[in-house]
């Protein structure tokens, strides 16, 4: 399988960069610069390098540096932002602060070399984040693009198959960034483009059908897309040796924990065991108001309820997560063998006895998840579930959790996702849900005077969740979500929209 190294300096695009790669069906990986070395990248067979940026200057002592051989590995290498200036750096160029010759936002390139750039126009618009630039290039670099205010937008040593770009192709701001990194991919590093979500899943389900057979394996479903795919996955490896715990707090959206059981334990025959807790996860919520109060009581009531039910179980071989790559990442530089946090709240490996951890997911980005999702047959309610906080309702319910209030926002949500799904069949939102404030307002319904709940709803478009704009969705889907909820929810009387974007604000209200 071909492999791209993404290298990364501490740059907040390094999971979007590895993404876009995978968009072209080549296999990418990332690694902090101080977690591998020139050795070890010399032999793991990488086709290609890619440095990513940061937030650091090259120039300062202690910024991310790295051994200067890398470049003389034969490895194609191709340096963005805060990586272009490395390379730079390393070849022997230099890099200064560009006082009056910062650029951030959408900026005008002009290609200067099109054997560099052989599918990008003379001019287009690129996205630039930087303050610091090249003031004089490595021996045996050419500039090969330039901006009103940077001398080396681009550069290039066509010898050494090193490629730097002062620019962020990876981010959709830049017209012809995926065919940049395309042309990087194929004409540069060779790759044959041959890597697909389909084809991990069948190497997952032969590799645990040899490693786990006869083993009892354990797997807390939440009923997310995550935990759900895992599931399924080690459920056509092992079948029945497979036992699945679905805790339901009683916080899940509308219908959501009855589709969970019957998709798994009757569609699929699933070793399922479904504990129904709405009660005693709401008894631990009486009078709590704060956000993180509610988050940490429902975390710690989870784990209490998985402990018991686990320990009825006994002795199990694996636990199995539904952990996925952008958890690896984040976690701490790669490693695995640590617990989800949610999961061992408690102490969970002392109420468990197991040999190990199964994380079958764990090489592949949400989006993959859902299209290996697909591809093992589960319902397309699961498959495209909407992002959904651990905490459930409780944290969309603003101030103290009640019986009363989880019924409301649970028809209000069902309402508004409804109509979403009648009305916006084009541009849909990335996320959309329901939100009930604490607030309470006048209302008038036929002669009364009403005072009950104001709900706001909430939809935002994004790429990758880091930033998010509010979905400009058309008025007569809010008018009639408006309307519906309105008149078929009682206790709440107004509906307002939330049309802040991210940042400054959050998606979630808590």
């Amino acid at each position: 399988m071909d492999k791209i190294l993404v290298l990364d300096f501490g740059g907040q695009y390094d999971q979007l960069i590895a993404r876009r790669v995978r968009e072209q069906h080549v296999y990418a990986e990332i690694r902090y610069y101080d977690r591998i070395t020139v050795q070890e990248i010399g032999k793991e067979g990488y086709l290609g390098i890619i440095f990513t940026g940061g937030p650091n200057s090259v120039y300062d002592p202690a910024a991310p540096h790295y051994d200067p051989q890398i470049l003389e590995l034969g490895i194609p290498v191709l340096g963005i932002c805060y990586g272009a200036q490395l390379m730079a750096y390393m070849a022997g160029g230099t890099v200064e602060s560009a006082e009056n010759g910062s650029e951030y936002g959408k900026t005008l390139l002009e290609v200067l070399d099109d054997r560099m750039f052989p599918v990008v126009p003379k001019k287009s618009i690129c996205w630039m984040s930087h303050t610091d630039y090249i003031s004089a290039l490595p021996e045996g670099f050419r500039v090969t693009a330039v901006t009103g205010k940077c001398p080396c937008a681009a550069m290039c040593n066509d010898e050494k198959k090193l490629y730097a770009v002062q620019f962020h192709p990876e981010v959709t701001h830049t017209e012809y960034g995926r065919q940049i990194l395309r042309d990087f991919l194929f004409s540069v590093c060779g790759c044959a483009g041959d890597w697909d979500t389909a084809g991990y899943v069948e190497r997952m389900i032969r590799k645990y059908r040899a490693e786990l057979s006869g083993k009892k394996v354990l797997l807390a479903l939440s009923g997310g897309v995550d935990s759900s795919v895992a599931a399924l996955l080690l459920h056509k490896a092992i079948g029945q040796d497979l036992v699945c715990v679905f805790v339901d707090h009683g916080l899940l959206r509308k219908g959501e924990a009855d589709l969970v059981e019957q998709t798994f334990r009757e569609t699929f025959g699933v070793n399922l065991i479904r504990v129904n807790a709405a009660e005693r996860f709401l008894s631990r919520l009486v009078g709590v108001s704060a956000p993180e109060r509610k988050r940490k009581i429902i975390g710690e009531e989870f784990i209490r309820v998985f402990e018991e039910e686990a320990a009825k179980i006994g002795h199990v071989h694996a636990l199995a997560q539904g952990t996925i790559y952008p958890d690896v990442i984040e976690s701490g530089k790669g490693a695995s063998a640590v617990i989800k946090s949610h999961h061992n709240v408690g102490g969970l490996p002392d109420v468990i006895s197991f040999d190990e951890i199964i994380e079958p997911l764990r090489d592949l980005f949400k989006d993959e998840v859902r299209a290996a999702g697909t591809a093992l047959g589960l319902p397309q309610e699961l498959v495209r579930r909407q992002p959904f906080p651990g905490p459930g309702l409780a944290v969309r319910i603003i101030g103290e959790v009640t019986k009363e209030k989880i019924a409301m926002l649970q028809e209000a949500d069902a309402i508004f996702r409804e109509e979403i799904g009648k009305g916006q069949t084009k541009n849909a939102p990335d996320q959309y849900f329901a939100v009930l404030t604490d607030t309470r307002t006048v209302g008038v319904m036929g002669d009364a005077r009403t005072y009950g709940y104001t709900a706001a709803l909430r939809a935002v478009t994004t790429d990758d969740f880091m930033t998010a704009e509010w979905t400009r969705l058309p008025y007569e889907v809010l008018e009639r979500a408006s309307s519906r909820i309105t008149n078929e929810v009682p206790g709440i009387s107004r509906v307002v929209y939330d049309i802040s974007s991210k940042p400054p604000a959050t998606v979630e209200w808590e």
